[in-house]
């Protein structure tokens, strides 16, 4: 009898430990966040499959709520739609001052407690941390940093036309003509409104500087907007067109790309997604293509952070959701997605190793002008207004570029107007 009690108990020793290990894996799998996205092509797919697979590895369930279309604009409907019944997810894909607006309505959860023991005040520059933040708490989470005000080349074109990669907007132009005469386009656009923005942007910030992009672009003050400053910014940006073919109307930014890729154009000012399109094509950054901050803008570095906002949870979806949060920032993540995504990482401490030469620039330039006070939101891509406001400015911008008769002092007041109307 004592050695069928003595086995006994080792069985169900055993099998309470078995139960017990169950029951907690159970409960770890049950926690779980979902989240809505919209990084839906291949490589950012793939990406963002690198987050699921880090969250299960801790034991934490991915439930994916991609959305695709429209930017951003369709998975947006999504969102407000399923918080206006109560029912957010976890996370959702979220970014400049939509991250505040949400915050404004109570939906947001804080992360102060993730942050804290991540270090994330030290690891973040302060504008970038800024963002994340709502009434002083951190409620979203960087995962990348894309450069917008790049300039993108053909060297072959370059060298048909006996020219270098501008450094200057005169230089520019210079070069554009000599292109046009080497019988190739100058500059590949795509007319569509935020494209036109895209490069209305970084010539302001080149014609004025970041103190004056900052007054206009972010504070929407009315005296710079209306200024003689502004006017010869929209001055500068008009003359642009002549450097563009006449078929560009309606053109997607990818098509302007291989427009460059394929050697009938010279140049394109894009964001660093355009190198997506580069490395698709097979090309090598600083052989087979070319890469420099847009004339002018050496200084500057305009940018369009994707993050992760969090909703307010509670319970073990809290618990998921911070695990979530850290992982974001952690290298493994951040050097995976920001690889398939051609934009930098969010934290400027990681090896850059396997990144290439306009990444590795990019990254440099980050830190940079982080230190030197040159980082400014870009106001194209929706980091420096609301979207209202950015839609009125889209409004001025692509009209007045598309336009014969406007002339620049028309299109200043216009933006004069459109703060007054947005404050």
């Amino acid at each position: 009898m004592p050695s069928f009690k003595r086995s006994f108990n080792k069985t169900a020793l055993a099998l309470a430990t078995s139960l017990a290990a169950s029951f907690t894996l159970s409960t770890a799998q049950a926690a779980e966040v979902e989240v809505l996205h919209w990084w839906t092509s291949g490589g950012e797919a793939r990406a963002a499959n690198v987050l699921k697979e880090l969250m299960e590895a801790e034991g934490y369930g991915w439930e994916d709520f991609a959305v695709a279309g429209g930017g951003g604009e369709t998975a947006m409907t999504v969102l407000k739609s399923r918080a206006m019944s109560g029912n957010p997810p976890s996370a959702a894909q979220i970014k400049g001052p939509e991250i505040q607006e949400w915050g404004e309505l109570g939906l947001l959860g804080e992360l102060d407690e993730v942050a804290e023991a991540e270090g994330w005040d030290e690891l973040l520059p302060p504008t970038v941390a800024e963002i994340m933040r709502h009434d002083g708490s951190y409620v979203a989470v960087p995962v990348n940093v894309h450069r917008v005000n790049w300039l993108w080349a053909n060297p072959e074109v370059l060298e048909a036309a006996g020219v270098e990669m501008p450094t200057t907007l005169d230089e520019l132009f210079t070069a554009g003509e000599a292109i046009r005469e080497a019988g190739y386009i100058p500059l590949a656009h795509g007319g569509q409104a935020w494209q036109d923005a895209t490069v209305f942007e970084t010539v302001l910030l080149a014609t004025g500087g970041t103190e004056f992009y900052q007054q206009t672009m972010v504070e929407l003050d009315e005296e710079a907007l209306g200024s003689e400053q502004m006017i010869e910014a929209l001055e500068t940006f008009k003359r642009l067109r002549e450097l563009m073919d006449d078929d560009m109307s309606g053109r997607d930014w990818n098509i302007a790309t291989s427009m460059v890729i394929n050697g009938d154009a010279g140049m394109q000012l894009m964001g660093d997604w355009a190198k997506g399109e580069f490395t698709a094509a097979g090309l090598t950054a600083g052989e087979d293509y070319l890469c420099a901050a847009a004339p002018g803008t050496q200084d500057a570095f305009t940018f369009n952070i994707d993050s992760l906002a969090m909703f307010r949870v509670e319970g073990e979806e809290r618990e998921a959701q911070h695990a979530l949060a850290r992982l974001v920032l952690e290298p493994t993540f951040q050097e995976a997605f920001n690889l398939a995504k051609g934009s930098i990482p969010a934290r400027p401490d990681l090896d850059m190793g396997e990144f290439d030469q306009c990444a590795q620039r990019s990254m440099e330039d980050f830190q940079r002008t982080a230190d030197e006070g040159g980082l400014v939101p870009s106001m194209a891509h929706g980091m420096a207004v609301r979207a209202d406001v950015q839609g009125a400015i889209f409004d001025v911008v692509t009209n007045y570029f598309n336009s014969r008769d406007m002339a620049a002092e028309e299109a200043a007041r216009r933006m004069v107007n459109a703060a007054q109307a947005a404050l």
